[in-house]
């Protein structure tokens, strides 16, 4: 940046005439009203020194936050994803047990809340739904019957499996 002395530019040198504002030359153009008080720069090689700022590491910061980020969001999504799944299954396996209540045979009124016991009956080659449990027999269990699940009557008229460890 090069201030030219008023004899060696036009006559209005300071057009502004303004303490702190003055015309200057860089190269052959010439700037009018150059005021050092509102640029964010210096002006002169006393001012403060600044470095360029380094883009492409800026870039490459950016971009790895914005992945750091996206793939946090993504994982979380994926979770509540992971829960859906499962209560899809578990509310297909209620279906599954809810049909094979339904064909089963019974001979006595189903209360709501209450458990009973899905039987494969050897004999005659068909499911039974019996309110006596494998355990909860005096003589043993009848040899023709094999015990496939606990399930309970729900109060939305599905049925629902027992795990045998709860």
């Amino acid at each position: 940046m090069i201030c030219l002395p008023k004899n060696t530019m036009d006559d209005q040198s300071n057009s502004a005439k303004g303490r702190d504002s003055f015309d200057i030359a860089t190269g052959n153009t010439l700037v009018h009203f150059f005021n050092r008080n509102v640029t964010p720069y210096a002006t002169s090689t006393l001012g403060p020194t600044f470095d360029l700022v380094p883009v492409e590491k800026q870039k490459d910061l950016m971009i790895n936050h914005a992945r750091m980020y996206a793939q946090q969001e993504y994982d979380r999504i994926m979770e509540l994803v992971a829960v859906l799944e499962k209560q899809a299954q578990d509310i297909r396996r209620r279906l599954e047990v809810t049909d094979m209540v339904h064909s089963a045979d019974y001979q006595f009124q189903v209360v709501m809340g209450n458990c009973y016991w899905l039987v494969w009956h050897r004999r005659f080659e068909k499911t039974l739904l019996v309110m006596t449990g494998p355990d909860e027999w005096n003589t043993g269990v009848p040899e023709d019957y094999e015990y496939l699940t606990q399930v309970k009557y729900m109060g939305d008229h599905t049925w629902l499996e027992i795990d045998s460890e709860s």
